[in-house]
C-alpha cells in the first residue's frame, strides 16, 4: 500500500535538507586555518601576529614571488619588458583564473605581468616562470633559493601560480615579508598593486583586490588569493601620512569576511605603529640567477679561470679632459641630443678632474723637460695608441664582468656624449670602467662595463637617485 506524506512533512523535510547543505558549506569555509601577521613596513615591527609561523596554503599569494623574480630578471637583463613570450600547451591548459592565452601565442612579457599582477591569472604566471627560467620546475627551484634569499624560512614553492600542491605550502609572516620586499626592492613597479583595471595585451581585465582597495583609506595593494585549501587570503598595504602598515590574513571565510578582517587588523597597526620612526629598508638579497649561470659563474670564479677575449681598446678608460671647464659645457650644450639631467654635476666634475691634473705635476721641473702645465695649456691630452691594443687573457677571479645601462639613443654620437656626461658626474663608482656603444635594431645602446656587482649596483642606485634611467647588466 502506497504511503503518500503529507505537504508539512514534505516541506519539513526540505528544510532539514538545506540545513545540511548549509552545515556543510559553513564547514568547508572554515576549513582552511586562520593566519595573521601586521607590520610597521618601515621598520619591520611586529605589531600583531597569530598562527604567523603555520605553514599553510598561499594559494595565488604565490604569484608575489613570482612577480618578483621576473622584475628581479629585467633588472639584470636576463629579459625585458617588450620580450615576446611564446605560450606553451602547459600555460594554455592552467585552470582559471586566467587571461585566455592560446598555445603558439606570442604575447609581451609586460602584459603577462599586469595579467598576473592585477587578475591573478594562472596561466599568465606559468608562461612568466617559463619565460625566466625555461620551465616550471626549474622556475619554482628558482623560487626557492629567492625565498631563502629573503629569510623566508618556511616556505616551498611547487609552482609559479599557487594551485594547490603537496608540498607548496607557506606563513603569514614569509608572505608578510615578501610583501614588504616588493614594496622596497622595486618601487618602479607596486602601483601595478593599486590598479583597478588594466590592459593585458588582448583584454582589459579587472583587480580582483579591487573592492578592498576602493573601501579602505590608503589602501594600494598588495595580492589576493583563494583556494579551497587556502581559503581566502590577502597580503594588503596602506599608507595614511608617514604610516604605512602590512597586514597579512590566511584562511578567510569569503571575500567580504576576509578584507573586513584586514582593514580590522590595518587599523589595528595604525593605531599602535608610531607617528615617526626611521626607515629601515629590509636588505635587497643576493642575485641568486638560473641555476646554469649560477653554476657556472662559481666554477670560473672558484677556479680562478682565464678566458679568451678579442676586445679591442680604442679610448682612455678615463673620460677625455677639455681645454676648459666653460668650452666642455657650451659643447655639450649646443646637441640636440636627448640629456641625462646632470648639467651641474658634469661641469664640477670637470672643474674637479682639471684641477686634479694638474695637482698631479710639481711647480719646478728639470729644464731639459717640457713644462707639464705649458703642454696642457696648449693641447687636451689624448691618450690614444696608433693601433689597437687587444686584450687576448682576461681574468674572471676580480668578478668585473657586470655593466649598466644608461639609455637607448637614436644615434651613435648621443650614445657616447650620456656616456661622457655620466662618467664624469659619476667618476667616483665608473671610474676604471668601459664605456661602450652596442648598436641593435632598435637604436645605441649606452653601457659601462667591466663593473663588479656592487659597484655596478651602487651606480645605478646613485643615478637613478640623480632621475637617470639605469638597469644593471648581467655576466653572460
Amino acid at each position: 500500500m502506497k504511503v503518500r506524506q503529507s505537504r508539512p512533512a514534505r516541506f519539513g523535510l526540505f528544510i532539514l535538507i538545506a540545513c545540511l547543505v548549509s552545515n556543510v558549506s559553513a564547514f568547508s569555509a572554515a576549513a582552511a586555518p586562520y593566519a595573521a601577521m601586521v607590520i610597521d613596513s618601515r621598520s619591520g615591527e611586529v605589531l600583531h601576529s597569530r598562527n604567523a609561523d603555520t605553514r599553510l596554503h598561499p594559494a595565488s599569494l604565490t604569484k608575489m614571488m613570482t612577480l618578483y623574480i621576473v622584475f628581479e630578471a629585467v633588472q639584470n637583463g636576463e629579459l625585458n619588458m617588450d620580450t615576446k613570450v611564446r605560450i606553451s600547451k602547459v600555460a594554455a591548459a592552467e585552470p582559471p583564473s586566467k587571461l585566455g592565452l592560446r598555445s603558439g601565442q606570442r604575447i609581451a612579457l609586460r602584459y603577462l605581468v599586469r595579467a598576473a599582477a592585477v587578475k591573478s591569472a594562472n596561466d599568465a604566471a606559468t608562461a612568466l616562470g617559463e619565460a625566466v627560467s625555461g620551465s616550471e620546475a626549474a622556475f619554482a627551484r628558482r623560487m626557492n633559493r629567492t625565498a631563502r634569499a629573503l629569510g623566508m624560512t618556511r616556505t616551498t614553492f611547487k609552482n609559479a601560480h599557487g594551485l594547490t600542491e603537496s608540498g607548496h605550502l607557506s606563513t603569514a609572516r614569509d608572505m608578510t615579508k615578501l610583501g614588504r620586499h616588493l614594496l622596497y626592492d622595486y618601487p618602479q613597479y607596486y602601483n601595478l598593486f593599486s590598479r583597478q583595471s588594466t590592459h593585458a595585451g588582448i583584454k582589459e581585465v579587472a583587480n580582483t583586490n579591487r573592492r578592498f582597495l576602493s573601501n579602505y583609506r590608503g589602501a594600494d595593494g598588495i595580492k589576493t588569493g583563494y583556494t579551497r585549501a587556502a581559503g581566502f587570503n590577502l597580503v594588503a598595504s596602506a599608507e595614511r601620512g608617514s604610516e604605512r602598515i602590512i597586514a597579512t590574513v590566511f584562511g578567510g571565510r569569503s571575500t567580504a569576511s576576509r578584507n573586513a578582517k584586514v582593514a580590522e587588523l590595518l587599523d589595528l597597526g595604525f593605531r599602535r605603529a608610531p607617528s615617526r620612526v626611521a626607515l629601515r629598508k629590509p636588505n635587497r638579497p643576493a642575485y641568486a640567477g638560473n641555476a646554469g649561470t649560477q653554476v657556472a659563474a662559481a666554477r670560473n670564479t672558484a677556479a680562478g679561470k682565464t678566458i679568451q677575449v678579442a676586445t679591442a681598446i680604442k679610448k682612455s678608460l678615463r673620460p677625455q679632459l677639455r681645454p676648459t671647464a666653460k668650452t666642455a659645457a657650451t659643447t655639450l650644450a649646443a646637441t640636440n641630443a636627448p640629456t641625462v639631467g646632470i648639467e651641474a654635476d658634469i661641469e664640477n666634475a670637470l672643474k674637479e678632474a682639471q684641477a686634479n691634473t694638474a695637482s698631479l705635476y710639481p711647480t719646478s721641473v728639470n729644464k731639459t723637460e717640457p713644462a707639464p702645465e705649458k703642454v696642457a695649456q696648449t693641447a687636451p691630452i689624448i691618450m690614444e695608441d696608433p693601433e689597437p691594443e687587444v686584450v687576448t687573457r682576461l681574468s674572471t677571479s676580480g668578478g668585473r664582468h657586470w655593466g649598466i645601462n644608461v639609455g637607448r639613443y637614436g644615434s651613435r654620437y648621443a650614445a657616447e656624449r650620456v656616456l661622457l656626461k655620466t662618467a664624469l658626474a659619476e667618476m667616483s663608482t665608473l671610474d676604471g670602467s668601459l664605456r661602450k656603444v652596442i648598436k641593435s635594431k632598435r637604436g645605441f645602446d649606452a653601457n659601462f662595463m667591466g663593473l663588479t656587482r656592487e659597484t655596478a649596483d651602487l651606480a645605478c642606485r646613485r643615478l637613478q637617485a640623480r632621475q637617470v634611467s639605469c638597469f644593471m647588466i648581467g655576466p653572460s
